[in-house]
């Protein structure tokens, strides 16, 4: 086998093909590094990296760095490079090493040699290593000899070396701090030492001036302040007095590199002087490159609370007007300046100004806020440079936000916006498209006023096929569906057909499916399905296209009229158990679509659950409580009986929806990869299940203890789209017709059923929402458990004696997709271990405390460069077979606790220890020859013992 095999092995495998153990691609690679060729040596080492990646255990780990080790100390310099990259890349494998010593000791025999490019290539990679060999005090002289060395290189790599074991090393020695400038600024382990850096840097760079020593040294100075914290209102100071008197162009503009930095790390430390002098610095500098990298401050600054600290200081002092001061000046005069970028952070200062300060006299500002937004939104629509997009979307996003806070001003702002598009350019179109969208979806009162200029726009809008062009379509396409905000009209249906059919490519056409409304989707995915290359893709498709047909089947539903939504419910789940073996047929083993499939069968539950709930109702027609009803509830003192069978099903019906909520929630908890819309939207479907079961217990089961406090804050709640506006108001307009109708009148009557059918129809006219998340994984998490001792295989026990306690060690890894931490991060990994008797065998029967007979353990742990292990200690005292279960969960940053699995299952046989079974053998045997012995003795013996008693 070759090298190309080895990469064969440490590739993705695809669909259907197996993959390999970690041994053999180990051996794979082992063979190239003992190769005569030097290529082939370097493609294995390179190669390394992969297989860590996909093996990331530490006996495999161990053994690997050994090898490399080897190569590092018998190869040549290039070789010894390759390997440094390598550990570099792998830096959170490292602390997996497990024979540290030997590993150090092969690479720190190079240390010694004659070529100085040899020697830096070992300081570089013993500073790599500083993680795992912090203390180790060879390594530690070597780097301090290395800086006095004649060779520019290995002075460089000292300095890289010395840096790395700075941030793990608290007393580094201070001969080194004298030398090397920026390795101060890990100095900060405790106040002590913080302090004494910051004296150190103090005399630098007051008794060193020149421009490289003050850069370097100023630096060092907002690092380590930074990480300290305390001294950051210090260093704030010092950086304006650098910025305001320091002539030098670079000194300014480091100094501006890193007010902008303490800017982000500590906005709420600005003060009004400190903000105020930046202001000042910013009108009197003649500089425009100064003048921008001073605006970028401001911007920072300008959406965070240091904005209200600069016009509301807290000392007492009198503020000046808005309008009047120094900020307001220096941003009015930059919305207009020639340079875009300038523009564009003026502008966003001037409006966030005009949010955070909700004074009467900010008519003025605002209007100054409106104007140059207009200007620069004018003059960037013409511009294609990538510039000129960048300070369009700048202006933009501004300008939703003030028109989130400042609603009065919308009305004039989306007219301009639409008369702006027939002007502007294709790539500024896209995204005037994205913010008109953003503020329909804010105020859909000014939806339906847009609606006839998108449409004559997006008749005329695409004459071709081009990226931009498809881009294009799409945004328009979602405007008007937002703006639509109820079914399209025919007219409009149209003119979105002949564009898609005209010029629009299949990945167009998906994309604006996922956006269409319930009338347009069915049409658009029957379209789709013929054009994809993939039975998969062709079933995705399908079963998207079944959906969205189910749910156009509830939209013609009608208050009061039951049967006509019966029908419509029964043709609904039609559609859905088409839709869901479509959808089955289209999970693969890298791609299950398991939150898709959960979803869409708690759709169909509750869609069952809504047919039998009116079902029940109408069988108070049907089957209507008997004559005697009355007697047999006086009789049993059970009112209920007053309703006859009916209470019996509305019992069932409740315990089946609070069953639904139960598995929405489970949905909920397994869903930590999912948007916030998603979340928010399995968590509506959750409210309207326990809304059905609190109408039932209120209305019909027991009207008399039913509270509605609990759902009173549902009005309040802030929204943050149109569905989710739409089933707040069901649940507030529901809740109000129960509880009216529980005050007035006793259960059960045609009034309580038909209050009940009611909500059924009122929660069924919102169309369901499928989210970005079940279309597309923007975030993905995945952990992989070992456990150790594992069975030789799969089906064969682990063998534990019964007095004996077996040592569980639970080893996993964090895997992430391309964008980890996107929605939310993990904090820690909680790991439950539990264990069930499945067959006991024969034994001696011990009276074992009920402690001992079951293992339920959790532990968290806190995973470090996405690795973690525990162990866990198991009783077993019952003889028999065991099955141990292990499972996983996360715990994010908020502390909420995720059910993301996995769970993994391995079998444990305990056996009687040798020696009590010896020692239970021999009792045995004792009581035998007891119980035999007085059989064989003579019969007269037993009379004259009996016959001395007589």
């Amino acid at each position: 086998m070759s090298l190309s095999t080895a990469r064969s092995f440490l590739s993705e495998a695809g669909y259907g093909e197996q993959e390999l153990d970690a041994n053999s691609a180990l051996m794979e690679l082992d063979k190239g590094l003992r190769s005569g060729k030097l290529g082939e040596q370097c493609e294995a080492v390179v190669l390394f990296p992969k297989l860590f990646q996909k093996y990331p255990f530490p006996i495999l780990i161990n053994s690997a760095f050994l090898k490399l080790a080897d190569i590092f100390r018998l190869g040549n310099n290039f070789l010894r490079l390759c390997v440094l990259k390598v550990t570099q890349q792998s830096e959170k494998h490292l602390e997996k090493i497990l024979n540290v010593d030997e590993f150090v000791k092969r690479v720190f025999s190079v240390i010694h040699s004659n070529d100085p490019v040899a020697r830096a290539i070992t300081l570089r990679m013993l500073g790599s290593l500083a993680t795992i060999i912090p203390e180790r005090k060879n390594a530690h002289h070597s780097v301090h000899q290395s800086l006095d060395s004649h060779d520019n290189v290995e002075v460089e790599a000292a300095i890289f070396a010395s840096a790395c074991f700075s941030a793990y090393v608290s007393m580094w020695s201070m001969l080194s701090a004298q030398t090397l400038i920026p390795m101060l600024q890990h100095m900060h382990h405790n106040a002590s030492l913080a302090s004494s850096s910051r004296e150190l840097l103090q005399q630098l760079v007051t008794s060193y001036p020149s421009t490289p020593m003050v850069i370097v040294t100023l630096h060092t100075f907002t690092q380590l302040a930074a990480s300290s914290l305390i001294d950051i209102p210090k260093q704030l100071q010092l950086l304006l007095q650098y910025l305001k008197e320091d002539p030098r162009k670079a000194v300014k503009r480091l100094a501006i590199q890193d007010l902008k930095l303490l800017a982000k790390k500590a906005p709420h430390l600005w003060n009004r002087e400190n903000t105020q002098t930046l202001c000042e610095c910013a009108l009197s500098s003649p500089y425009n490159s100064l003048k921008l990298g001073m605006l970028s401050v401001l911007s920072t600054l300008s959406g965070t609370i240091a904005i209200k600290q600069y016009f509301h200081p807290g000392t007492g002092g009198a503020s000046a007007p808005p309008r009047l001061t120094d900020l307001v000046k220096l941003v009015q005069e930059c919305c207009y300046h020639s340079n875009l970028a300038v523009a564009a952070h003026g502008v966003t200062v001037l409006a966030n100004i005009a949010i955070s300060c909700p004074e009467k006299d900010m008519m003025q500002l605002e209007q100054d806020t409106v104007m140059g937004l207009e200007s620069l939104l004018v003059l960037c629509s013409q511009d294609d440079s990538p510039r000129a997009q960048a300070t369009l979307k700048t202006a933009l996003t501004s300008l939703v936000q003030l028109l989130k806070s400042r609603p009065h001003l919308s009305q004039s702002a989306v007219e301009f916006l639409l008369c702006q598009l027939h002007l502007a350019h294709d790539p500024s179109r896209v995204l005037m498209c994205h913010a008109l969208a953003a503020i329909a979806t804010q105020l859909p009162v000014l939806g339906e006023g847009m609606l006839g200029d998108l449409v004559d726009l997006y008749r005329v809008a695409s004459h071709s096929s081009t990226d931009k062009q498809q881009e294009l379509l799409v945004s328009l396409a979602t405007v008007v569906f937002v703006a639509s905000q109820s079914c399209l009209s025919a007219e409009v249906k149209t003119v979105i057909k002949q564009q898609l059919e005209n010029v629009a490519n299949g990945w167009t056409v998906y994309c604006i499916a996922r956006q269409a409304s319930k009338d347009l989707l069915n049409l658009l995915y029957q379209s789709l399905r013929t054009r994809v290359a993939s039975e998969h893709f062709y079933f995705w498709l399908n079963s998207l296209k079944e959906f969205s047909q189910a749910e156009q089947c509830l939209n013609g539903l009608e208050d009061g009229d039951y049967s006509a939504a019966m029908t419509a419910i029964a043709e609904a789940l039609r559609s859905y158990q088409k839709g869901i073996a479509s959808l089955t047929a289209a999970s693969t083993p890298l791609s299950p679509l398991s939150y898709q499939c959960d979803f869409v069968k708690l759709r169909i539950d509750t869609l069952q659950g809504l047919s039998q709930l009116i079902c029940t109702c109408n069988s108070l027609k049907t089957s209507p409580p008997p004559a005697i009803a009355t007697t047999i509830a006086l009789t049993s003192g059970n009112e209920l009986q007053r309703c006859g069978r009916i209470a019996m099903q509305m019992r069932v019906s409740m315990d089946e929806f609070r069953s639904l909520a139960a598995r929405y929630a489970d949905l909920y908890q397994s869903s930590f990869d999912a948007d916030s819309a998603t979340l928010r939207n399995v968590e509506l479907q959750q409210q309207s299940c326990l809304l059905v079961s609190h109408v039932i217990e209120a209305l019909i089961l027991d009207p008399h203890s039913a509270s509605f406090q609990d759902y009173g804050t549902l009005g309040s709640v802030q929204t943050e789209s149109e569905y989710e506006r739409r089933m707040m108001s069901v649940f507030n307009h529901v809740l109000e017709e129960v509880e009216g109708l529980s005050r007035k009148h006793p259960p059960v009557s045609y009034l309580h059923t038909g209050c009940l059918c009611d909500a059924v129809i009122a929660l069924l006219k919102v169309p369901l929402s499928f989210q970005r998340y079940f279309f597309q994984k923007l975030q993905s998490t995945s952990i992989k458990l070992a456990l150790s001792p594992s069975p030789r295989t799969p089906t064969e026990p682990i063998p534990v004696q019964n007095n004996q306690q077996l040592t569980l060690k639970v080893e996993g890894v964090v895997q992430h997709g391309s964008t980890p931490g996107l929605f939310r991060k993990i904090q820690s990994v909680c790991l439950n271990v539990s264990s069930t008797l499945q067959s006991k065998t024969g034994g001696p029967e011990y009276k074992i405390p009920l402690d001992s007979n079951t293992n339920e353990i959790e532990q968290r742990v806190e995973p470090h460069n996405d690795y973690f292990s525990t162990q866990f200690l198991l009783n077993f005292s019952i003889l028999g077979s065991h099955t141990v279960n292990v499972e996983a969960s996360v715990v994010d940053e908020s502390g909420i606790e995720w059910k993301t699995g996995p769970k993994t299952t391995v079998s444990v046989k305990s056996l009687e220890d040798p020696y009590a079974q010896q020692l239970r053998h021999n009792q045995q045997q004792q009581q035998q020859a007891q119980q035999a012995r007085p059989e064989t003795a003579p019969a007269p013996q037993r009379s004259s013992v009996y016959a001395r008693f007589q």
